[in-house]
């Protein structure tokens, strides 16, 4: 049984009334009537309120007289407004400071404190940033501008699952509007659901971040959904190269809005085209191989409503679903091989969730916040690989004599075969489903200046289901069969028994690989977390520790349960300013930073009975970070961060199969280990008239541990340290925006990345090797040939490095007559410029069936090989 205890103080707080109103203030360029993000209102009281990035900011008055507020922004003279008695809606122009006939003088100051970017904790991306980085591609992505960021590794185009300071790619947790979203991908992780134009901020978290925020061991990417206005109806409608796009929001009383957002792509018609376009171009014809075009279709609601001063509540719904279907047939005809081959899949991906927040102020120090919601998955995958071989003549393959021939003298005629039907090579059809619901209580209270308590609690419900059937063929030498299966299958080969011995080191058998899942388990997951700020006067000195415990209890659908022992995750921060305004060093600021986390493993949540487990564990990770900040004139800053994490009591899994004719069973294991450190250095340009951008460079050694895993799937042996496959040592990222007139801006985006690790091949060319094809009916077992390339691990083998470089050129604009509300934007754009000139080179492909070796100059391509170009447009009112 549980019990939760709400401290009596939350109860005892007085309420204090302030009688005031909510007026909305709009801040742009007086010129160009572009709004002005990121400014900064100073209200009659001294509070500061930052402008969204529709330059507006909601500024709490008196209701019973007149006041006066300032306006800044940097490079632009600061504005005074009145605030009368009779209207709650103003529009306020700024110019750029010492506007000269004939010449224009900018004055650049520190952009007002808007980020959430903190040193040693998490580093924040606002809306105009996400709009020129993320607005890009075919599918525009939040996780394009997530990708440039310091410490995340470089996962190429196609990929939303980078990973993040070294850590495994599916370690990083996602939010919206504070829900942590359980799969927050499209087509498998392609892309993410965050469309850009439905977002107005996003953080990422991956250092020592405070002890409110948990379930993860890498990252957490919290996104902000965009906020209605509350007092004007408001249009945009997109259009990009796949898809189309619209939000409309309407006020509500002046005390908030509602937001609706929609996205849908269109390759429905475009697949079309080209299906007719290849009835007479053959080139084409494999686009007749899509059944269900590549889709995506979403839509959002969000709101807000102040009630008072003291109360607002908030809400947001989500609704998507994506899905592609394709039926493949490849012939291949040549002198040495006759195969058909056949591809069936498709997939379709449902979500939705609503979440809400109610946000009171007992008192002016007080906060108590309430979060629930709940969410709903559905993933339905359903595909098929089949190949058949004809007049596969092995006998005159060149490399292949000595085992052919000695195989051929001892085994049985009825066993070699020259056409064969490989009946299904791979199956899997599969259903996962999962219901969440969660709730969490939040109260901060501010003691004195300066100090700050804070404690809550969270409760997450989950409810999985997993039911479906794989098979794929695997291969394995005779050797490592156990002696008596050995000895069952040499004589179905018809081998003669003298020759035992000497083809168990040459023959590899294929046989089916089965996993049949059916899983309904159902998992509570308890987080409370206790924590102190103290900030000294002038914030000199700021630090802050806290203490998150998460407890997680499994019930299992065959009548079986698992506790796991409570996490405790002790994290410890402190910044200190060095000193201020000395020389060209506007500020000089040292943190630090420690801490323990947790986060449960998707194998652990759909754990069977069958896997014979009698615990559970959270993977853990003891992560600490020390870091400096250089804040320079012209909005410039620096900033570096070293870290090292241990994990432990990760989890991974082994494979076990007691028999070939049995059913493959999972073994997650929870005590895997991993080793990482790293430097994260970025320098950066806050936004300013001409130019703006950053540079973050990366350095990440990570090498991890599967004690009792045998053969990882990267061929590592038991106990062997290993760097992961999508371990790269270095990663840089320039980001730079030019803007030669106020109408227009240049984006360019350049990256390198070191190389990733792969195979050290021997020889210089594949080799055959005879593989009997199993079969559970006697007599029905066979012989084929088949390729391979002889290799070994090599940490220090690697692809050459990747060099991407992306380029978009956006044009504004507003409608300058009437009452000039109306604006656009129209970008074009190119991913992968530099792929025509250089692509990172791997290993060389070639057939396993025949050892044809590719050639030409995407033989040993390792990334897409083209340009992708894109454009988008956007209309707002």
């Amino acid at each position: 049984m549980r019990f939760y205890i709400i401290p009596a103080v939350w109860l005892l707080c007085a309420v204090f009334p302030v009688f005031a109103r909510d007026v909305e203030i709009l801040l742009e360029d007086t010129e160009l009537g572009l709004p002005l993000e990121g400014a900064i209102i100073r209200s009659w009281d001294g509070k500061q309120y930052t402008c969204g990035e529709d330059g507006k900011a909601l500024v709490a008055v008196p209701d019973d007289r007149r006041v006066v507020v300032q306006a800044a922004y940097p490079g632009y003279e600061n504005g005074r407004l009145v605030i009368t008695l009779e209207t709650n809606t103003y529009t306020l122009g700024l110019r750029l400071s010492n506007v000269m006939q004939g010449k224009e003088l900018v004055i650049e100051a520190s952009q007002p404190g808007t980020s959430e970017t903190k040193t040693g904790r998490s580093v924040a991306l606002s809306g105009r940033e996400i709009a020129q980085t993320a607005e890009i591609g075919i599918i525009e992505d939040v996780m394009n501008s997530v990708k440039l960021l310091p410490g995340v590794g470089y996962a190429g185009l196609f990929n939303s699952h980078p990973s993040i300071r070294g850590g495994d790619p599916g370690d990083m947790s996602a939010s919206l509007d504070g829900f942590y979203i359980m799969n927050p991908y499209y087509w498998g992780g392609g892309f993410s659901i965050f469309d850009p134009r439905m977002v107005q901020s996003a953080q990422l978290s991956h250092g020592v971040f405070s002890t409110r925020y948990g379930h993860t061991i890498s990252g957490l990417l919290d996104v902000t959904s965009k906020k209605p206005s509350p007092t004007e109806t408001e249009f945009e409608l997109g259009a990009s190269t796949s898809a189309a796009s619209f939000n409309l929001s309407f006020p509500l009383a002046g005390k908030g809005g509602i937001l609706f957002m929609g996205r849908v792509t269109y390759y429905d018609p475009v697949v079309w085209v080209f299906q007719q376009a290849s009835k007479t171009n053959e080139i084409l014809e494999p686009v007749n191989a899509i059944q269900t075009a590549p889709y995506i279709r979403t839509g959002t609601v969000t709101g807000n409503y102040r009630f008072s001063d003291q109360l607002e509540l908030q809400a947001t719904g989500f609704w998507g679903m994506d899905g592609v279907g394709v039926n493949y047939e490849n012939k291949t005809r040549t002198s040495e091989l006759n195969s058909d081959s056949y591809i069936e899949f498709d997939y379709i991906n449902y979500q939705c969730f609503i979440t809400s927040a109610l946000s009171w102020n007992p008192r002016n120090d007080m906060l108590l916040k309430f979060t629930a919601g709940t969410g709903y998955t559905e993933q339905v995958i359903d595909g098929e690989l089949r190949d058949i071989i004809y007049d596969k003549s092995f006998k005159k393959t060149p490399g292949n004599e000595n085992w052919y021939s000695e195989l051929e003298g001892v085994a049985s005629p009825d066993v070699f075969k020259d056409q064969y039907d490989t009946k299904s090579n791979a199956l899997i059809k599969r259903t996962d489903k999962e219901l969440n619901v969660q709730g969490r209580v939040d109260y901060d209270w501010e003691l004195t200046d300066g100090l700050l308590l804070a404690a809550g609690m969270q409760e997450r419900f989950n409810q999985y289901s997993a039911i479906g059937e794989q098979k794929m063929p695997i291969g394995k030498l005779l050797s490592e069969f156990e002696p008596e299966e050995r000895e069952r299958l040499l004589n179905d080969m018809g081998i003669d028994p003298l020759m035992h011995d000497y083809f168990t080191k040459i023959i590899r058998v294929r046989s089916p690989f089965e996993y049949n899942s059916d899983a309904g388990n159902r998992m509570f997951t308890t987080s409370g977390y206790g924590l102190v700020e103290y900030s000294t006067p002038g914030s000199r000195f700021n630090t802050e520790l806290g203490l998150r415990v998460d407890h997680f209890y499994l019930i299992g659908k065959d009548d079986f349960s698992l506790s796991s022992k409570p996490a405790l995750n002790p994290r410890l921060n402190m910044d200190f300013n060095v000193f201020k305004n000395q020389g060209i060093v506007h500020s000089f600021d040292l943190s630090a930073g420690t801490g323990l986390f947790s986060s449960i493993n998707d194998a652990v949540s759909t754990a069977e009975k069958r896997y014979g487990m009698d615990e559970i564990k959270p993977n853990r990770s003891w992560t600490s970070v020390v870091g400096a900040k250089l804040e320079f004139p012209a909005s410039l800053s620096f900033n570096i961060e070293g870290y090292y994490k241990y994990i432990y009591d990760r989890t991974y899994y082994v494979r076990m199969q007691s028999g070939i004719d049995e059913e493959v069973n999972i073994r997650p294991q929870l005590n895997g280990e991993g080793r990482v450190w790293g430097i994260d250095v970025m320098l950066q340009k806050l936004q300013s008239r001409f130019w703006d951008g950053w540079i973050a460079y990366s350095f990440s050694w990570a090498r991890y541990r599967d004690p009792d895993a045998g053969f990882s799937a990267d061929g590592t042996r038991e106990n062997d340290w290993y760097f992961p496959s999508y371990h790269r040592f270095h990663n840089l990222n320039l980001i730079l925006n030019v803007k030669p007139a106020p109408r227009f801006n240049i984006y360019t985006r350049f990256g390198f990345a070191s190389g990733a690790q792969i195979p050290r091949r021997i020889g210089d060319r594949p080799i055959s090797y005879p593989v009997y094809v199993y079969s559970d009916k006697p007599g029905e077992g066979y012989f084929t040939e088949r390729y391979e390339w002889p290799s070994v691990r090599d940490e220090n083998n690697r692809t050459t490095p990747s060099v991407p470089m992306d380029l978009k050129f956006s044009i504004f604009g507003k409608n300058k007559k009437g009452m000039g509300k109306a604006r656009y934007e129209l970008y074009f754009a190119v991913e992968n410029a530099l792929s025509l000139l250089y692509t990172s080179q791997g290993n060389t492909r070639f057939n396993q069936n025949t050892g044809e070796i590719d050639t030409g100059s995407e033989a040993a391509s390792y990334e897409i090989p083209i340009p992708i170009p894109s454009f988008g447009f956007k209309y707002s009112y």
